[in-house]
């Protein structure tokens, strides 16, 4: 029996795989000899980048799909039936070019994709980064017979967010302006466009904010005067503090633009200065605030100084005496137990004080028997003073107690 069986066993491993592949390749011929065509354009999408990552290269689309779907299937294909991808997680962002491969399947699970071109693309990735870069206005030919100021802009900088290769470039933001020919002056909302040293437009990156307000004086007959600075101060402070004092620097400018704009202008005075709560010194560097048409070339902003002090007034309370320094072997008495005073500071700490917990020291150390004048004096917290007293000095009689040795004559 076992001769019988040892053709059939002999080298079984060699037969079972050539069985195997002969059942693949009859797969493969039934299958290919029943395959169909999907000559439609299906968008590669990229999975695996983060927000910190973009795709410089145009990823594309697969074409020509050969798949099998079952013959009792009925299905009509589009794009929607099938997804293209490709996972960029391992793709380096140097703005370098990388290979990676072409998956596609089929929304259906019944039906089996079996080619495709492209089976891989070449794509480009870098890293994203955001800088700050100067924003500038770039004005249009001035008609004939007109003259311009400084341009004055909202925003001096922004921010400018996108491909590290291509961010690295940009130089500024441009803010395109154009002068017609009515005379008026400029004050609209304009866009910015990122530009490199050259001046060439770059694209694509986001700018923040993207627009700026530009002012721009229109002139048919400068003229240039110069004005006193004047702060403005809007708020108060906190309770209890008030304006010590108000300086500028520069205390004058030079100011110009048309004789009509000009001549009513007595001062040139400051964006206000908010007080509103402070309780310690405002210092500020403010834009100035002139009328549409009048500029002061060269100044951006001027510095402000408001100092503040505290609000200091006097209040007077019922006080009572301390008798300091005693002797156990005397006995003391007083003109008086209690007295007016008039204490003076700030405000708020004299809203603190009550007269009930006052009290005020009459030092007797030192002192013999008898009757003695004896100055009051205070001990008030930092900032308060006694202002006075009533009365200033009491009157105290010192005797010896009963069953004391008097004190030796000298």
């Amino acid at each position: 029996m076992r001769r019988l069986l040892r053709p059939i066993f002999h080298n079984w491993p060699l037969k079972l795989g050539a069985l195997a592949f002969a059942t693949l390749l009859y797969v493969g011929l039934v299958l290919s000899s029943s395959a169909k065509l999907f000559d439609g354009s299906v968008p590669i999408e990229a999975t695996g980048v983060t927000s910190r990552v973009t795709i410089l290269s145009d990823l594309g689309a697969v074409r020509q799909i050969r798949y099998f779907a079952p013959e009792d299937l009925g299905l009509r294909l589009d794009s929607s039936s099938f997804r293209a991808t490709v996972d960029l997680s391992s793709v380096s962002p140097t703005g370098g070019h990388s290979t990676v491969a072409v998956v596609v399947t089929a929304v259906d699970p019944r039906i089996q994709v079996l080619d495709y071109e492209p089976r891989q693309i070449s794509v480009q990735l870098d890293a994203v980064i955001t800088r700050s870069i100067p924003v500038h206005a770039v004005l249009g030919p001035i008609p004939s017979g007109l003259d311009v100021g400084e341009p004055m802009l909202s925003e001096t900088s922004v921010q400018v967010t996108g491909a590290a290769s291509i961010v690295n470039r940009v130089s500024e933001a441009q803010a395109r302006v154009t002068v017609d020919a009515s005379g008026i002056d400029i004050n609209r909302v304009v866009d910015l466009e990122p530009v490199d040293s050259a001046g060439e437009p770059l694209s694509p990156v986001d700018l923040a904010p993207a627009t700026v307000r530009v002012r721009l004086p229109i002139f048919t007959n400068r003229q240039t005067r110069s004005l006193p600075v004047r702060p403005t101060v809007a708020g108060t402070p906190a309770v209890g503090f008030e304006i010590a004092s108000v300086t500028v620097d520069p205390l004058v400018v030079s100011v110009e633009g048309d004789v009509d704009s000009l001549a009513p202008l007595e001062f040139a005075d400051t964006a206000p200065v908010t007080l509103t709560g402070a309780s310690s010194d405002v210092v500020l560097d403010v834009p100035l605030e002139l009328p549409d048409g009048v500029q002061a070339p060269g100044i951006a902003t001027v510095h402000v100084t408001i100092t503040l002090r505290p609000v200091t007034a006097t209040r007077t309370f019922s006080a009572g005496l301390i008798v300091t320094g005693t002797r156990a072997d005397r006995a003391y008495s007083l003109s008086t137990d209690r007295i007016l005073v008039t204490i003076g500071g700030p405000v708020a700490d004299l809203d603190r004080l009550s007269g009930s917990t006052l009290a005020f020291t009459i030092d007797v150390s030192g002192l013999d028997p008898g009757v003695h004048e004896v100055a009051v004096t205070a001990n008030l917290q930092t900032g308060l003073t006694l202002v006075g007293a009533s009365p200033d000095h009491v009157t105290v009689t010192i005797a010896a107690s009963a069953g004391s040795s008097p004190s030796p004559s000298p």
